[in-house]
């Protein structure tokens, strides 16, 4: 997410000068007191401070939080207000309480699912008696069975809807934009770390949620052994490629990738209607030969660069589909659904935030959709585009070798490779985003807990199957 970012800038970075990286989020944020819901941000002297660095803080024994009146809080016919401070309050609709009740009757604590049915809520559903109480607002319903609900503050805070509270969810992470610069200190991590712990693995996920990549050193050079290294996210996601991938400069596919040819900058499957999540590459090995030099590109940072530069390319680029094709195969034909594609920058419809890049200029199909007075405009905007993901101060070369794999974000880091002569044997595979954040969202759970679940885990009936009833996913 564009919005909530700290930029590594290189030194082509004039417009961005001041901004430095913070490591932030839901690995440091914690609240004083589940009323005032104010995190203070630390400040960092290095500039690349790990994650891991992070996730060990989260787990140090916090101060006692200093004790807090409780919010003010009052109802009507249609909403209940609760007041965090003088200046702050937040209204919550009436039929919205009643709907997000989690008591067992209402909520099946096993499956997480509901069980109160919406559509029999009263449209006048109204409070008879509202208190606030250590623990969180109850509301004591006008039903025949004088129904109670409990809704603890940091959840009530964290979903405010009227207004949206503009500080940071606690189960956000901060995106930390980077250029040519990290190739000074690459999130990486160790292959033993990744198999042997869970730990290792949120490590891992949690580099690729920042960075939108990741090495991980100390593979063998195995397919076996880095097959194995991809199912720790998640199931491999087969395509026309096949399910893992063991290949070599052969044209055994009917894609450039099966040649010696260099690669642009560009995001795999945008031919597909939902393209891969991650996409993990390793050097098998490289003789009789040399080149073949990965490129990694900031799909986010040069997106930033170009809204600076040129808000109306951005425009442009965020609201033009992009039609795309896989034909390379005689009994596969790959375009995605619609037809006509999707845009290069995809936001999210609802906070308007960069959430996705999708380029591949090899795989575009015919732009016969523009409109006329387009035209022109759009091959400028693409033209600007390509400039800035071909920036020095964009590109991080690295020479791969046999035993260092690379995990990128297709949905923001676009990859390539210089061209090469001899044989290069490379192993791989694709994951789906969805596979990807679940197992991240798991393992959060347990070493880098938000602010919401650290603060009702010890309410009763909370963590039932393993899982707390209130948290953010939910």
């Amino acid at each position: 997410m564009l919005r909530a970012s700290r930029i590594l800038r290189g030194p082509c970075r004039p417009l961005l000068r001041g901004c430095a990286p913070v490591i932030q989020g839901s690995y440091r944020s914690r609240l004083v007191s589940p009323v005032q819901a104010k995190g203070k941000t630390p400040s960092h002297s290095r500039l690349l401070a790990t994650v891991a660095q992070a996730a060990a803080e989260a787990q140090r024994p916090q101060p006692e939080a200093a004790s807090e009146e409780l919010p003010i809080v009052s109802s009507d016919e249609k909403q209940v207000a609760v007041g965090w401070d003088t200046r702050t309050w937040s209204r919550f609709h009436n039929i919205w309480l009643r709907d997000h009740c989690r008591c067992p009757k209402c909520f099946h604590h096993i499956t997480k699912q509901r069980l109160q049915s919406t559509f029999e809520i009263p449209a006048d559903i109204a409070p008879l008696r509202v208190e606030p109480k250590a623990e969180g607002l109850e509301v004591v319903w006008n039903s025949s069975d004088n129904h109670t609900s409990l809704y603890p503050w940091t959840w009530l805070r964290a979903n405010s809807y009227d207004p949206p509270l503009k500080e940071k969810r606690p189960d956000e992470t901060e995106k930390i934009l980077w250029g040519s610069k990290i190739e000074k200190a690459p999130p990486t991590v160790a292959y033993e770390e990744v198999m042997q712990s869970d730990a290792g693995l949120f490590k891992w996920l949690s580099n690729i949620d920042r960075f939108g990549f990741s090495f991980v050193s100390g593979v063998p050079a195995t397919p076996e052994a880095t097959e194995e290294l991809s199912e720790k996210i998640g199931f491999i996601r087969e395509t026309q490629y096949g399910k893992f991938w063991d290949f070599t400069s052969d044209l055994a596919k009917g894609d450039t990738a099966y040649t010696t040819l260099a690669l642009g900058a560009h995001t795999d499957n945008t031919y597909f209607t939902d393209p891969c999540g991650l996409q993990l590459f390793h050097l098998l090995s490289h003789t009789e030969g040399t080149g073949g030099s990965t490129l990694l590109v900031d799909g986010f940072y040069v997106a930033s660069i170009l809204k600076e530069l040129n808000p109306s390319a951005y425009r442009l680029l965020s609201t033009i589909p992009v039609p795309a094709h896989a034909a390379g195969e005689p009994d596969c034909l790959y375009r995605p659904s619609p037809f006509v594609g999707y845009p290069t920058l995809g936001h999210d419809p609802w906070t308007k935030e960069l959430v996705q890049v999708r380029w591949n200029n090899d795989d575009r199909s015919v732009m016969s959709h523009l409109e006329p007075s387009l035209v022109e405009e759009w091959y400028e905007a693409i033209r600007l585009w390509n400039q800035c993901l071909k920036s020095p101060d964009s590109e991080y070369w690295v020479q791969l070798t046999p035993g260092t794999a690379v995990v990128v974000d297709n949905h923001r880091v676009l990859h390539g490779r210089s061209s090469f002569s001899g044989k290069r044997r490379m192993c791989g595979a694709y994951i789906g985003v969805d596979e990807y954040r679940s197992k991240l969202a798991v393992l959060s759970e347990k070493y880098a807990p938000d602010t919401v679940l650290r603060a009702t885990e010890a309410l009763p009936d909370t963590v039932v199957n393993g899982r707390n009833i209130w948290n953010l996913a939910l």
